[in-house]
């Protein structure tokens, strides 16, 4: 079997996607600048490469001397509201580079490649559940910025029939590897569950809930939320869909039932034993009401079976990786 390579692997989800590959009895080489990730997420056994992915002649060595013949694409910036405030810094580190890296797998020969994109590419979808056939409309250039590189995923598909993908978009990714080997570490974080877990240890003074005049049931977003654990197993199972010859595939990655921000602050509070100190604040900028995925599509084409479908499992995890 060839070798893959994980870009971003040294972050949150890459972490947990190069266990899942090691479970998977698979070859993995990460590739990371460590600008967020940390080098002690990834088995010692595991080499890691310190680098851009937008540097083609060091990307391109890699690919041939390590035989990789997958890529997965983690790496980039992920934070919505300093999307809104910098976007050009995510038009470099996510479209551009991105398009560094598959015009280098293209001139490699690297055939296989899976994209970690995101739900925001849907902004404020008109339906409750989204599929992958809703409309996309981002509403933050994150979201931009992932879908613009969907649009080349698909078009360098089209004009060479050697080369397939899969991008994943991710619905609220949360949780930590339960065995204790991977969790979120990334600086200045904006991720809910991180967020209220720090609260219940005493690091962040109170929880912020950012608007509480949506359009949903208690006035708070909507998310759907799932394990990161999970999300692993569907980069294994795009994996193997690719190497049987599976065609492109777009995929939602969710579970189908959504949370309320006031409903997984109760959670942390079960979690912790005591009620979290929190405080209303104002929306922020370029976040959708409600997204909640269908993802029958990804259970269906690529029998993924979630295994920790459980929002305090999740909440259990997450609070005992930021205990360690």
């Amino acid at each position: 079997m060839d070798t893959v390579l994980v870009t971003g692997g040294a972050g949150y989800i890459g972490s947990h996607a190069v266990l899942a590959l090691r479970a998977a009895g698979r070859a993995v080489v990460v590739l990371d600048d460590l600008s967020t990730g940390d080098r002690n997420l990834i088995p010692a056994d595991v080499p890691m490469i310190v680098g851009d992915v937008a540097d083609t002649d060091r990307t391109g060595a890699l690919l041939r001397d390590h035989r990789i013949g997958t890529v997965m694409h983690f790496a980039g910036s992920i934070i919505v509201p300093e999307s809104v405030a910098d976007p050009l810094k995510y038009y470099r580190n996510n479209t551009a580079a991105s398009r560094s890296l598959i015009e280098t797998c293209i001139k490699t020969g690297v055939g296989r490649f899976i994209f970690s994109s995101t739900a925001a590419v849907y902004g404020n979808p008109p339906t409750r559940m989204v599929t992958e056939q809703t409309p996309v409309a981002p509403v933050s250039p994150y979201g931009w910025s992932k879908l613009m590189t969907e649009q080349m995923l698909a078009d360098v598909a089209a004009a060479h029939q050697a080369f397939r993908y899969i991008a994943l978009r991710y619905f609220n990714v949360a949780g930590a590897d339960p065995q204790g080997r991977a969790g979120q570490v990334t600086p200045n974080a904006t991720h809910l569950i991180k967020l209220a877990c720090e609260t219940a240890l005493g690091r962040r003074k109170v929880l912020n809930i950012f608007g509480s005049d949506y359009p949903t049931p208690d006035g708070t977003c909507i998310r759907d939320y799932i394990h990161v654990s999970d999300l692993a197993d569907a980069h294994v199972c795009a994996l193997n869909h690719l190497e049987k010859g599976g065609n492109s595939l777009v995929l939602n990655c969710g579970y189908g039932r959504g949370y309320s921000v006031r409903q997984v602050a109760e959670a942390v509070d079960r979690a912790a034993g005591r009620p979290l100190p929190k405080v209303e604040a104002p929306r922020r900028i370029g976040d959708p009401v409600e997204l909640v995925a269908d993802s029958t599509r990804l259970r269906d084409l690529l029998g993924w079976r979630p295994r920790v479908d459980d929002l305090d499992l999740i909440v259990s995890h997450a609070l005992a990786w930021e205990r360690r």
